[in-house]
């Protein structure tokens, strides 16, 4: 950031009075610009034994496999991010159910938000998926899945299913998980 978003002064990056961490400040009109996470919510749709994937037809990690999941959008809630998004990139409604992972990437800004859903329906590629398919667990992609969120939400869907309880997980991504999927992060 280089110029304020408020008044277009200058701004510089510097600990304000009473904040422990840099901001951008602006002298110009004293706004103080706060930068936080990104929120990527999507769903794991389910359908019988299968779950659906979309390729996708976008940057980053084109051509590779990934859940429906996208940045929430402002005046959004987390449960209508999520449904918008696999409607925008698999054409699939859905019934949600309960978040079932939270994964934190703090070395990239992101939270991941991915919810438990029953696909309603017929489903298609939207304009930022190649295609969009079912899986059983044995016809995965496993190699060609786009982001380390979307192993780690599958492999635990997986390992829940055989007991029938999906209890909501949460954990950290790092730097040296991601760069397998993406190089250095």
């Amino acid at each position: 950031m280089n110029f304020c978003s408020q008044c277009g002064e200058k701004v510089r990056f510097a600990v304000p009075e009473g904040d422990d961490r840099p901001r951008y400040l602006c002298d110009g009109c004293g706004t103080i610009h706060y930068q936080n996470p990104r929120i990527v919510a999507g769903t794991l749709p389910v359908s019988g034994s299968k779950v659906l994937l979309c390729k996708r037809a976008i940057s980053p990690r084109k051509g590779y496999w990934t859940l429906p999941a996208g940045y929430m959008e402002n005046a959004e809630t987390t449960q209508q991010a999520a449904t918008r998004e696999t409607w925008e990139e698999a054409f699939a409604e859905v019934t949600l159910g309960g978040l079932y992972t939270l994964i934190d990437l703090p070395h990239i800004n992101q939270v991941y938000m991915i919810f438990l859903a029953d696909l309603i329906g017929d489903f298609g590629p939207g304009p930022e998926s190649l295609e969009v398919a079912l899986f059983e667990e044995h016809e995965i992609p496993w190699d060609a899945l786009a982001f380390p969120t979307i192993e780690r939400t599958l492999r635990h869907y997986f390992a829940d299913r055989e007991n029938a309880v999906f209890p909501l997980h949460i954990s950290k991504i790092t730097p040296e998980d991601r760069e397998r999927y993406v190089g250095s992060a």
